[in-house]
């Protein structure tokens, strides 16, 4: 068996292709960073070191690693002969991938079972905008390449920190992790990806990672920031900034108690168990790592205005809501492009026409006006 990761960062070496190296696939990493590649390629074998309560250190061996950029004929030719192609590269890439992943199913073998494809992003249903993607791009040929691959929707969650800069391609994560699979499009044939588990309906599992773990570690970053906080696990020490954190997911919780029917008790848990992870003192994860790329986390449907949005649609409470969406404007570190952007939209775009463009909401959205005076407060503290 043969699975092609596209993307070989850290959560490529450290939780996907990790796990389909134990379930006996053959490994072959894709990547745009030559350096990267060479180093992959220099040693036969790399270390994923758990860190905290329970972790162990994982060898994995079996490996190969391509430029991407340099030589993309030499990935498209490992895709065609693959069981299965995973990424985990950033959603806004994923168009960049399409060509890749059409052009190899365009060579493959039709008397080979079809290509299982899982897009393992930090986004809802990645697969599906993965192949919606390569339909685009494919146009007249996308019936015949469709019928060589089968999709299928996945939600991943691990904490793979900032890596040590002497770490090498060696990588640092923490001892939980969560792989969720709709598994409908696999028919009989699953794949083989150990502690994975197959789903019918994936959509709560998506929304309780986005709306639960993305939302509070994007939280606990903002908040963190904005009291001078370096380290994530520190930031939870502050209680006023726990409570913050906590109060936040209550309220996601309510959305997903009221969307999906997830139990009280269940989402308690589950947000105990979130918290517990960010309090991991081993994983040296800092506010300003997580907390990049505010606009993008401030959109329409990522972690914090696609919970308030349902939330207040449904007249269900939103004011810490509201409140970490506040600590988010905040957000201001150099090294991040889209901090700056954002900072430099405060103090040039008036409040309304800047919560429209940051947020998606119609001015008639029952959220838009919340969201407006979040927005007009942050611009009063910058002048």
């Amino acid at each position: 068996m043969k699975a092609v990761q596209i993307g070989a960062g850290n959560i490529g070496r450290g939780f996907v292709g990790l796990l389909l190296h134990q379930g006996g696939y053959e490994l072959v990493f894709s990547d745009v960073s030559g350096a990267l590649v060479d180093a992959i390629n220099s040693v036969e074998s790399y270390t994923v070191h758990e860190v905290g309560d329970g972790g162990v250190d994982v060898e994995v061996t079996g490996f190969r690693a391509l430029n991407s950029a340099e030589d993309p004929q030499s990935v498209i030719d490992e895709i065609a002969t693959a069981d299965v192609v995973t990424t985990a590269v950033g959603a806004g890439i994923l168009k960049f991938v399409a060509p890749l992943v059409n052009a190899g199913l365009t060579a493959r073998d039709p008397a080979l079972p079809p290509l299982q494809v899982m897009a393992c992003e930090n986004a809802i249903r990645a697969t599906g905008q993965l192949r919606a993607h390569m339909r685009e791009q494919a146009g007249d040929a996308w019936d015949s390449i469709a019928e060589r691959a089968v999709f299928a929707d996945t939600a991943v969650d691990r904490i793979v920190p900032g890596q040590p800069a002497d770490a090498g391609v060696d990588v640092v994560v923490e001892p939980f992790y969560e792989w969720a699979i709709e598994q409908g499009p696999f028919g009989e044939s699953l794949p083989n990806v150990p502690g994975a588990h197959f789903v019918d309906d994936l959509a709560p599992f998506i929304e309780r990672k986005l709306f639960t773990v993305n939302t509070g570690h994007a939280a606990t970053a903002y908040y963190g920031a904005r009291a001078g906080v370096e380290r994530i696990s520190d930031a939870l020490a502050v209680p006023e900034i726990a409570a913050a954190v906590s109060a936040t997911l209550a309220e996601t919780s309510a959305v997903l108690m009221a969307k999906h029917g997830f139990a009280p008790d269940e989402l308690s848990r589950y947000r105990e168990t979130i918290l517990g992870r960010f309090r991991n003192p081993g994983l040296p994860d800092t506010v300003w790592r997580v907390g990049r790329q505010p606009l993008r986390k401030l959109s329409r449907h990522e972690r914090f205005i696609g919970p308030a949005a349902e939330a207040a649609e449904q007249g269900l409470s939103v004011d810490a809501l509201v409140a970490t969406i506040r600590a988010a404007l905040a957000f201001s570190s150099p090294e991040d492009p889209e901090a700056v952007e954002l900072q430099r939209l405060l103090r040039e775009t008036d409040a309304p026409a800047l919560t429209a463009e940051i947020t998606g909401l119609e001015p008639e959205h029952p959220l838009f006006e919340r969201v407006r005076e979040a927005i007009s407060a942050r611009q009063a503290e910058l002048t």
